[in-house]
């Protein structure tokens, strides 16, 4: 879940007001709480140091400014070269990796540069050489799929076949041709209301096999099947259906022989992670499915969500539950009784949620004794790992990796291609070369970075801490990232304490992860503490910690997201008096919720937030429009725990953002929630983007809402000025 600005600004419309708020609050005693850091601090100054040895000899702006003497001024004044122009033109975003036939790389990255456009790019045939992009200027690789997308392409040999963002549909492109011309292989309805993902290719019948979303008879109740699309030249037919019946399905996966295929499918009201089911189903040689198998999730005595099944080259099934432990651990099926086999035990994430398709944390490969060993990635007390499970001694390796997080896995000859990052390192892809047993990692090399020039920043990048604090019920703790101010030109006053900004995720199942992230180091190279709140309901800390907020949602993650801020206040590290908090989508929601029924805050921004549960309910796409449900309970929550039909309780600043075509939130909720506050004469702006779907993706709109956020704190509640050239929107009630 996730405005014209009249100020003479033609990309955005702006309505806005403000006032400054005298509410004031006070802080029930929660003690003291846990702090422990995910790495040692001194660890991350020695691979800083590290960075900036490797960049000796160039204009580094971290070196200049580590000769100057420090300067004196409030917190939230400071200069950094870290700007919003910065951030914004280093928020690319991957959307999966892939291997040629040739062992190169392929990735998929988005451009806000270029309004979000996503841009396969192949990497160089020569060492160091700059990558190709394969992708033609007049098309876009996103498919529109359960409205959050992802698996838009897969790649066999030298063919590519992906989802085209205008039309979705699908095309087919042959990567060592000179004509890169795609050639569309779904028929053309007249508007992109049918999306694939998740695709793969079917070699036994010249096929590509899919998830399909159908939306031609309605868009808010679509129709979701495995479908069948020829990859011949010849006229364009309409897929045939594999597999129906279900609200949802997902990663459709064949054999090596293309006899067999997996899937997991789901149903209303649960959500993947709530629970699924994994199917494997028997192709005849008509190519169709004469017989089918639950090989996991049909149990009513067990609870369980499994996902990413995947076929090994002998013909084993692996996957991934949470049956037992509610940690997502490693399965695998043993055909011939029809039972599974835990492979590895362990109380971590081996997954994460799918929100988005096509999510790969594992990889199936061979010793050189021929044996199957699974190349994996896990999280664990807010760290990530990457490891070799060995599937027949039952034993695990940990790579010694910089990465701190991981994501996405694809195996190569001797060697994984890994997403990842850490507090220093941005998104980016490394190669991990193995050694030949496969239980080492012998060389790491980043083969490409989100932000390529962010290591010059290094010297102002503040360390995220793994904190756990404790929450509102006894004995129970929640987790968060805390990030204080670091400058390395600046200093405030040994009285002054820093103004804190809160970050509530999205989700609200997601989890945030203590990463290089050049937003947040724009708010802490300033003079801001930030800290990103891992609730209650987050995942990467297993099934009970994710169902905390089941029929709990705007309870638990408010309670949770103000005992930080307590927390961080009783430990010294913040000022209570600038107390400020932001989230985007559901992340939205608990900020509108805590503005609402809270006094804890001074002021806030909604970012495609929710502010009424029942528009959400009635408005919503298919895939999250029945989760509410579990979340929210009764018709008497959904009205109680909506911010709108209590604005009478708000009592400080808020500036709200919104895209104009966004299909999971309305742009009725901001509007609603902007003209009621404006009503009661609060200080508050909208900001309305055009062209901005669930999540900005356009440069000029990621940067015009980080200044607009930090202006706004800074005139509201911040006491201070910025030092960056901003001209701020209009407030209304207080301009």
């Amino acid at each position: 879940m996730s405005l014209s600005c009249v100020a003479g600004l033609s990309r955005f419309r702006s309505s806005s007001n403000t006032y400054t708020s005298s509410s004031t609050f006070g802080f029930s005693s929660i003690g003291r709480g846990l702090l422990e850091l995910v790495s040692t601090r001194n660890q991350w100054r020695q691979q800083r140091s590290c960075m900036i040895m490797a960049s000796s000899g160039s204009s580094d702006v971290s070196q200049v400014a580590a000769k100057q003497e420090k300067i004196t001024a409030p917190y939230g004044s400071w200069k950094s070269p870290i700007t919003a122009d910065v951030v914004s033109g280093a928020s690319k975003r991957l959307g999966g990796t892939a291997i040629d036939a040739h062992g190169r790389l392929i990735w998929l990255e988005s451009r806000p540069s270029e309004s979000g456009r996503a841009v396969l790019v192949k990497e160089s045939e020569k060492p160091g050489g700059e990558p190709v992009d394969i992708t033609p200027k007049d098309f876009g690789v996103r498919t529109l799929a359960q409205e959050y997308g992802g698996g838009a392409f897969s790649v066999s040999g030298d063919t590519v076949i992906f989802s085209n963002y205008k039309d979705q549909r699908l095309y087919k492109q042959f990567l060592n041709s000179e004509d890169f011309s795609p050639v569309p292989l779904t028929p053309d309805y007249g508007g992109p209301v049918v999306s694939y993902a998740d695709g793969v290719f079917d070699a036994r019948f010249g096929r590509y096999v899919t998830v399909r979303e159908d939306r031609r008879e309605s868009s808010l109740n679509p129709t979701t099947t495995i479908v069948t699309v020829g990859l011949g030249n010849q006229d364009i037919h309409e897929p045939e259906v594999l597999v129906s019946g279900n609200d949802f399905y997902a990663y459709p996966r064949l054999d090596t022989r293309g006899e067999r295929i997996a899937w997991i499918e789901w149903s209303h009201p649960n959500m993947p992670w709530d629970k699924s089911e994994l199917w494997v189903g028997y192709i005849n040689d008509n190519g169709k499915i004469c017989k089918r198998i639950c090989v996991a999730g049909i149990d009513p005595s067990i609870v369980e969500s499994p996902t990413e099944p995947k076929w090994s080259s002998s013909g084993e099934l692996f996957f991934i539950t949470d049956r037992k432990s509610g940690f997502w651990n490693l399965y695998k099926w043993i055909e011939s009784d029809n039972k599974v086999l835990q492979v590895y035990s362990l109380d971590a994430e081996f997954s994460k949620p799918l929100w988005v398709f096509g999510i790969n944390s594992y990889e199936l490969i061979q010793s050189h004794e021929g044996k199957n060993l699974v190349a994996c990635s896990y999280r664990q007390k807010g760290r990530s790992y990457l490891a070799i499970v060995d599937d027949v001694q039952g034993t695990i390796s940990v790579l010694d990796i910089p990465f701190t997080d991981v994501d996405n896995i694809t195996s190569a000859y001797h060697c994984l291609y890994v997403e990842g990052a850490s507090g220093i390192h941005p998104t980016s892809i490394a190669k991990v070369t193995l050694d030949d047993n496969k239980s080492k990692a012998v060389e790491f090399r980043i083969i490409w970075s989100s932000s390529p020039d962010c290591l010059k920043y290094n010297s102002y990048f503040s360390l995220p801490e793994f904190i756990e604090f404790p929450t509102e019920v006894p004995g129970q703790t929640a987790y968060a990232y805390f990030y204080p101010p670091t400058n390395p030109t600046y200093q405030a006053d040994q009285e002054e304490k820093p103004p804190l900004l809160l970050k509530s995720h999205g989700g609200p199942t997601a989890e945030t992860r203590g990463i290089l992230n050049l937003s947040i180091q724009y708010w802490t190279s300033r003079g801001w503490a930030f800290v990103d709140v891992n609730y209650g309901g987050s995942t990467g800390y297993g099934r009970e910690y994710r169902e905390r907020l089941l029929g709990q949602w705007g309870v638990v993650d408010v309670n949770d997201c103000c005992s930080c801020a307590r927390f961080l206040l009783e430990s010294g590290k913040v000022d209570g008096e600038r107390l400020c908090i932001t989230g985007g989508s559901a992340g939205g929601y608990t900020t509108l919720a805590a503005l609402a029924f809270r006094d804890t805050f001074k002021a806030g921004a909604s970012l495609y937030g929710v502010a009424d549960l029942n528009m959400l309910r009635a408005e919503t796409h298919k895939f999250e429009s029945r989760c509410i449900d579990n979340l929210v309970g009764s018709e008497k929550n959904y009205f109680e725990r909506s911010p709108i039909n209590f604005v009478d309780k708000f009592s400080c600043p808020i500036i709200l953002f919104q895209g104009l075509e966004d299909k999971v939130v309305s742009p009725d909720q901001a509007r609603e929630i902007y003209q009621a506050l404006k009503q009661k004469g609060l200080p508050v702006a909208l900001v309305e983007y055009e062209g901005e779907q669930h999540g900005f993706r356009k440069a000029e709109n990621i940067k015009f809402t980080l200044e607009q956020q930090m202006v706004f704190f800074a005139r509201l509640v911040g006491n201070f000025k910025v030092a960056d050239e901003i001209t701020p929107i209009k407030i209304d009630n207080f301009d």
